[in-house]
């Protein structure tokens, strides 16, 4: 997997949905070289929806064939329902405290891709230069943090977030407690006979060439025991020369980059971009650059705002402001619209994924 590529033109990604074939997926999705989607940064950007992946792919496959694809979409769906109810909450340790933490900081190793682990190490500057790593690689990257480097996942969580293509604040966090066993009912570990198989490697003799019983009383490996602080920051451009349109003012962010939102429709696109988000939360300039690309080749003369949203609707005071539902714009005032759900039957709260698939599993019958 030398050549990572992620098109911003609406096209090639509408022709990646339709290539999706979910059988290989599901055979092959935790291999390195797997048959996996590529989809997840249009996912987290909202560039497309769960349902329409959904109804692409039962055009031409059964719900029994795209099980495992589904169930995976559904992961997705369920890590935003819980970021509704537990608001900030998803950014501490959600179930309970992450047990063994030695410290709030950065392991060296992973910042600078030198564990040891060839696979690990060869993901992490492969995230670095494209954006991008494979799920099971996020995997294996956040339990050699946090459960053998004995770090808490929030700094290298935020870490990976800044670099990733789909970054999803939900997502990346509760991914990383479900492997530190914050949001879990135990820790995930993997040996280098595990990452060996499913990433093509063969490397021996490392500190993961134990049985999995060993990982009770393993201690930090001398190349985990380094630490920093974490630092990052996301420089975001200047607003563009804004100009007015009709009435209506629909505002994009970088969550909410849908080309068919209210197509055709007179009125002025602002993509904002709020210092106070990336402030909170960085991107790099690759991912900033990608949301910018993703919605300047896309949603017609769309307009960059840099500022809060309440400097924004000062600069439209007449205008009727439309903008759709999500965690992060509870801020916001004006027109909510629903974002596009999976299983918009299902909402609410679930203490574990297979609880909430559970309930959804009678709507795709």
């Amino acid at each position: 997997m030398n050549t990572i590529d992620f098109p911003t033109d609406l096209s090639a990604i509408k022709q990646r949905v339709a290539s999706v074939d979910p059988v290989a997926y599901g055979k092959t999705r935790n291999f390195l070289c797997g048959a996996v989607t590529r989809l997840s940064p249009y996912l987290s950007r909202g560039v497309i929806s769960l349902p329409q992946v959904t109804s692409a792919v039962l055009e031409n496959y059964t719900v029994f064939q795209s099980e495992k694809l589904l169930q995976e979409l559904a992961w997705r769906e369920y890590y935003q329902r819980v970021w509704q109810v537990k608001e900030d909450l998803i950014f501490t340790d959600l179930k309970q405290e992450q047990p063994e933490v030695n410290h709030h900081q950065m392991p060296e190793a992973i910042l600078h891709a030198a564990t040891g682990i060839s696979a690990i190490d060869e993901a992490i500057e492969r995230l670095g230069a494209t954006g991008y790593m494979h799920n099971h690689l996020r995997m294996y990257t956040a339990m050699l943090s946090c459960n053998i480097a004995k770090a808490h996942w929030a700094a290298p969580a935020q870490w990976m977030y800044y670099y990733l293509l789909d970054g999803d604040l939900a997502s990346n966090a509760l991914s990383w407690q479900w492997v530190a066993g914050s949001f879990s009912s135990k820790k995930y570990v993997a040996n280098q006979e595990n990452i060996n198989r499913y990433t093509g490697s063969n490397q021996l003799s490392t500190f993961l060439s134990v049985g999995y019983d060993a990982f009770q009383n393993m201690q930090v490996p001398d190349i985990l025991k380094a630490r920093c602080p974490l630092s990052l920051s996301t420089h975001l451009p200047v607003t563009d020369q804004l100009t007015k349109k009709g009435q209506k003012l629909f505002v994009y962010n970088s969550y909410q980059l849908d080309p068919e939102w209210h197509k055709g429709e007179e009125g002025t696109r602002v993509l904002l971009l709020e210092p106070s988000h990336f402030e909170k939360y960085p991107v790099s300039e690759r991912v900033l650059q990608f949301i910018i690309d993703i919605a300047r080749n896309n949603i017609p003369e769309i307009q960059l705002f840099t500022g809060s949203f309440h400097q924004l609707i000062q600069a439209f005071p007449s205008f009727s402001v439309y903008y759709k539902e999500h965690p992060l714009t509870k801020h916001y005032s004006g027109i909510k619209e629903e974002r596009n759900w999976m299983f918009p039957e299902v909402t609410g709260y679930y203490p574990s994924f297979f609880s909430y698939w559970k309930k959804c599993e009678k709507y795709m019958r």
